[in-house]
């Protein structure tokens, strides 16, 4: 069942004086205590030293056998992110299925929720998100259920400020070893994905403009496939690229591309520079014997006005009340590293643009995704694909939750096994419009 509907809004607490609470006064400098002291000692903790730093302090607010998992890379499943020793854990933990599991179901909706146990013992999970990225979720044992009751739901109000920090402090940490990074993964990963992996933004963004959900797959075998984004006041900038061929040239070719795209916009160039940049960048360097697809787009937050560039690439689909429009098609371009040499006419790159209303999304992804066939030879198809985005978003699930789900079918209707990159960008445009993406 969801806990933590007692608090207000801004997830504060109760908003009580502390005159009609007498033990409020004590109750704040605990939890203050928990969080000041976690924070104090992560300042001289290696990444493998958070777990046990995280059940020393949330042992403070009153819980026992807190734990954090993350979600694997694939995002099936949460795995407990425990120390060296396992010290202080009651039993030996396994990982829990996102599909299947309570746990994974507050990951999925973004929740606080609670597992009644025996003697009147609660387990809660609670989402550990670095903004709205989901990294997993933190579990704690309350032994008195009627604790998270008391003081108008304070207990519950301190946890979640908790697993707050503990996520930031992950996010801040993982730079420094790999111990995180090898516990989110089930499988070996390849060359060309490693170099991918470290190079992409995080998959999920919100402000009160705009939202933003990406995936790639094939995740431990992924090469010439990328994504980039930024928001910056007034606007934000996307971009998706498919580049020519597998294994680790593909992923040079793609790194080369989206390094150019970045210095150009960094720079402040305007779009048609910008993709230019990145054209001459990979004509210089590959000399017309590789290329890649692009869409290049930017959209002014302000107004909702929505300019692209496609290269060679699928058309982006404009997606409005969780329903298909249409797709953004303009006039075609070279791809990227074949313009050199060719006509003017030819070489000369054209801008799309479009009007969105506020609420609407537009989405950005390669032919992986609509050409995945089935063990039968069924094309996954953009019509499967909009079907799948308007029946997760008309669910209310946050646009993560709907990306993640649309990748497991993906990759169900080919059996698991992708025999190209499969990327895919979601973005929408909010007007301030807050959607359910944090508890």
């Amino acid at each position: 069942m969801p806990y933590g509907a007692d608090v207000d809004e801004a997830g504060a607490g109760p908003t009580a004086s502390a005159a009609e609470h007498p033990r409020r006064s004590q109750d704040v400098s605990t939890g203050e205590c928990a969080l000041e002291g976690l924070l104090r000692d992560s300042h001289l903790a290696a990444p493998h030293q958070l777990p046990e730093l995280f059940a020393n302090h949330a042992a403070i607010l009153g819980v026992e056998d807190a734990v954090a998992y993350l979600a694997d890379l694939q995002q099936t499943v949460l795995v407990p992110f425990l120390s060296a020793s396992g010290a202080g854990l009651s039993q030996q933990l396994d990982a829990l299925g996102i599909d299947s599991t309570l746990a994974g179901r507050a990951f999925q909706v973004v929740d606080v929720l609670a597992q009644e146990g025996a003697g009147g013992r609660t387990r809660l999970w609670i989402p550990l998100l670095d903004g709205t990225e989901r990294l997993g979720v933190l579990g704690v044992t309350v032994a008195d259920a009627g604790a998270l009751d008391h003081d108008g739901g304070l207990l519950g109000t301190r946890l979640r400020s908790f697993a707050t920090l503990a996520a930031e402090l992950m996010v801040s940490k993982m730079k420094y070893g790999d111990t995180m990074v090898q516990l989110r993964r089930r499988a070996s990963m390849g060359l060309a994905a490693e170099m991918q992996w470290a190079l992409l933004p995080p998959m999920t963004f919100a402000c009160e403009e705009v939202a933003v959900a990406a995936a790639l797959e094939p995740a431990y075998e992924v090469a010439g496939d990328s994504v980039d984004y930024a928001v910056d006041p007034g606007w934000a900038r996307f971009a998706v690229f498919d580049g020519m061929g597998h294994g680790v040239q593909s992923a040079q070719l793609a790194t080369l591309a989206v390094a150019a795209y970045r210095n150009a916009r960094r720079a402040g160039r305007s779009l048609l520079v910008t993709a230019s940049a990145v054209d001459t960048a990979i004509s210089t360097v590959f000399r017309g014997e590789a290329f890649t697809t692009a869409v290049l787009a930017q959209l002014n937050t302000d107004t909702g006005a929505l300019s692209w560039i496609n290269a060679g690439h699928p058309d982006p689909l404009l997606l409005r009340a969780g329903r298909l429009v249409k797709a953004l098609h303009g006039e075609p371009n070279l791809p990227f590293g074949l313009r050199e040499g060719v006509s003017t006419a030819a070489a000369e790159l054209v801008v799309g643009t479009e009007q969105l209303e506020p609420g609407d999304q537009v989405l950005f992804y390669t032919d992986g995704v609509t050409e995945a066939r089935s063990p039968e030879g069924d094309h996954f198809g953009v019509q499967r694909l909009t079907d799948l985005l308007a029946r997760n978003l008309a669910g209310g699930l946050p646009l993560p939750e709907t990306m993640r789900r649309v990748v497991r079918f993906l990759l169900d209707h080919q059996q698991g096994q992708l025999h190209d990159d499969a990327t895919m960008l979601l973005a929408e445009w909010r007007t301030g419009d807050k959607h359910v993406l944090v508890p």
